[in-house]
C-alpha cells in the first residue's frame, strides 16, 4: 500500500469516528481489538445497506424468501458442516515479539512488497508456492517458504519463528446453568456463519412458503470468528454481520445458475453507481472439497483489491451432511417432467448456489467510495477544502437537512412544519446552530444529499433554497413542493 493510499485509509477511519459513523468498542476502557460500534449515522447507513440488499433479494425476486435463524444452534450442526474439525487457520508466532500471524497473510504481505519493488515473477512464484502448500496442508513446507524468503516480524524485525499450527476460529460458550462432569456437555458455539441456519430450515421454509425449486432463502445476521489476526479497521472483525442467500437448484442446472448469480450480484454493486473498474472477479483456484466453482467479487479499497462478496457453487454437500448427521431426509420431490425420460424428476437433494456478502465490508466499501476531499475556488479567487461523503442517495443516513437561516422571525416554525411533513416519508435532520455555510459543510461530511434553507424570502413568496450535495447547486423551490421533489429524487 502506498503512502497516499495509507493516508487516505487513515483519513476515512478518522472521519468515520469524528462524524458518528464508527466508534472503537468500549473506548473508555481502551477498546477491544477488532470490535467496533456503529454510531448515529453509521447505524443508519448500515441499516439502509441491509434494507437495500433485503429488498433486492426478497421483494424483487418471486422465488426468494427470508428467515431469521437463531445465533445459537445445536452443536451437531457445526460437526455436520465441518466447522468443528476444519474451521481453522494456520498460524505462526514470532518468539521474540510474541506476535501471532496468519501464515497466508504473512506471505501475501511479502508478495505485495515484491510487487511494489517491481519483482513480479518472484511475487507470482511465491503466491503459487503458497497456494500449493496450503492445498496440501504442508506446514513444514510453508515454514521453509517463510524462512527462504527471509520474512521477518514487523515488530521484532527477526525471523525467529515457531512451527505452524492450526487454530479453530469458533467461539465456544456454555448453554444453560446445569453443572456436568463432562465439560463438553453444555458447549455451544457462536455461529461463524449464517448459512447453516438456512440449511437446517430448508424443508420448513420449502413447505410453509410453498416454494418450488429453483428457489432461494435469504438471511442477514451476526456471525462471530475468533480471528487471530484481525486488522484493517472494520474489514476483518471478530463480530460482524453477513447478508447471505442460498439458492436451491435441480442437479445439473448448477452451472447456469452460478453464472446467473455471479452476474446478478455484480450488477447489484454497479447499480449503486460505483465505476466498473473498481470491481473485479477473482475465481478460486483452490476449491473446498465440496465446491464445484467459486469466485469473489473484489473492490479496490485504499488497502488494495479485497473480497466483498463470494459466490459459490456448493453442490449438495450441506443438505447431504445434515441428512447424514440428523438421520432426517433433506430431499425435495420434483414433479416436473424430465424431457429425457418423460418421467418426473422425483426425489433428490438440491444443489446450492450461495451468495454471501459481508455487511460491514460493504459499509466500508460505501465509505471508501464516497469519501472525497474537494478543493473549492471562491468568488474572490481564494481556495477552500471541503470533505464530502458522496454516499448514494438511497443509502444516505439523512435524506434531507432542514435549516432555518436564523433562530427568529418565525423561520424555525416554518422549518419545523416542513420537518413534520417530511419525516414520515424519509429521514430528515433539523439544525439551527451556526452560520449556514458551516451547517452545509457538516451535512456534506455526513453525506446528506439535500439541504433546504428557510429564509426571509420564504415568508414573502413561500419558496425555499434547495441545495444539492455533490454539485452544491442551489435553486428556489416552493415550500409546498419540497416533500414530493425529494421523494422523486430518491
Amino acid at each position: 500500500m502506498s503512502i497516499q493510499q495509507e493516508n487516505r485509509f487513515q483519513a476515512i477511519i478518522a472521519h468515520a469516528k469524528e462524524y458518528g459513523f464508527v466508534f472503537p468498542s468500549s473506548e473508555i476502557y481502551d477498546g477491544l481489538s477488532a470490535v467496533y460500534d456503529y454510531g448515529p449515522y453509521g447505524s443508519e447507513l448500515k441499516k439502509n445497506i441491509r434494507d437495500h440488499w433485503w429488498k433486492s433479494m426478497t421483494q424483487l425476486n418471486d422465488n426468494i424468501v427470508g428467515i431469521d435463524a437463531a445465533i445459537f444452534m445445536h452443536p451437531t450442526t457445526w460437526k455436520a458442516s465441518g466447522h468443528v474439525d476444519n474451521f481453522s487457520d494456520p498460524m505462526i508466532d514470532n518468539r521474540d515479539s510474541k506476535k501471532r500471524y496468519r501464515v497466508d497473510h504473512l506471505l501475501e504481505a511479502h508478495a505485495d512488497k515484491l510487487a511494489h519493488e517491481g519483482r513480479k515473477e518472484e511475487e507470482f512464484a511465491l503466491l503459487k508456492s503458497m497456494d500449493d502448500l496450503l492445498a496440501k496442508d504442508d506446514f513444514t513446507g510453508l515454514k521453509q517458504l517463510i524462512e527462504d524468503n527471509k520474512i521477518t516480524c514487523a515488530i521484532s524485525g527477526t525471523s525467529n519463528w515457531t512451527d505452524i499450527r492450526q487454530f479453530n476460529l469458533m467461539f465456544k460458550t456454555e448453554f444453560g446453568a446445569i453443572a456436568s462432569d463432562n465439560p463438553n456437555d453444555n458447549v455451544v458455539y457462536l455461529r461463524p456463519e449464517t448459512a447453516q441456519g438456512i440449511f437446517v430450515n430448508f424443508l420448513n421454509v420449502q413447505k410453509t412458503a410453498r416454494m418450488k425449486v429453483p428457489f432461494g432463502i435469504a438471511q442477514t445476521g451476526k456471525a462471530f470468528r475468533n480471528e487471530i489476526v484481525a486488522r484493517q479497521f472494520i474489514f476483518r472483525m471478530r463480530e460482524f454481520e453477513q447478508m447471505e442467500m442460498q439458492f436451491f437448484v435441480r442437479p445439473g442446472t448448477e452451472r447456469e445458475w452460478y453464472k446467473h448469480w455471479k452476474q446478478q450480484r455484480l450488477n447489484w454493486h454497479l447499480d449503486l453507481g460505483t465505476p466498473t473498474e473498481k470491481y473485479r472477479f477473482h475465481d478460486h483456484v483452490k476449491l473446498a472439497h465440496y465446491a464445484k466453482e467459486a469466485c469473489d467479487i473484489e473492490y479496490e479499497f485504499p488497502i488494495g483489491f479485497k473480497e466483498v462478496e463470494g459466490i459459490h457453487s456448493r453442490s449438495d454437500f450441506d443438505l447431504s451432511q445434515h441428512q447424514l448427521y440428523s438421520k432426517k431426509k433433506q430431499q425435495y420431490f420434483d414433479n416436473d417432467i424430465d424431457e429425457k425420460t418423460g418421467k418426473p424428476y422425483g426425489n433428490y437433494i438440491p444443489y446450492v448456489i450461495e451468495t454471501s456478502i459481508g455487511l460491514d465490508r460493504m459499509f466500508l466499501l460505501v465509505l471508501s467510495q464516497a469519501y472525497d476531499e474537494e478543493t473549492i475556488t471562491k468568488d474572490d479567487g481564494a481556495t477552500d477544502t471541503r470533505v464530502v461523503m458522496r454516499i448514494p442517495v438511497k443509502l444516505a443516513p439523512n435524506k434531507l437537512a432542514i435549516l432555518p437561516l436564523v433562530k427568529k422571525d418565525g423561520l424555525p416554525e416554518l422549518a419545523r412544519k416542513l420537518m413534520d411533513e417530511c419525516k414520515p416519508h424519509f429521514r430528515c435532520f433539523y439544525e439551527e446552530k451556526d452560520a449556514i455555510g458551516k451547517r452545509y459543510r457538516r451535512q456534506d461530511a455526513i453525506g446528506t444529499p439535500f439541504c433546504v434553507t428557510v429564509d426571509h424570502q420564504t415568508k414573502e413568496d413561500g419558496t425555499v433554497t434547495l441545495r444539492e450535495r455533490d454539485s452544491m447547486t442551489q435553486k428556489r423551490v416552493p415550500l409546498s413542493e419540497i416533500k414530493n421533489q425529494i421523494l422523486n429524487l430518491l
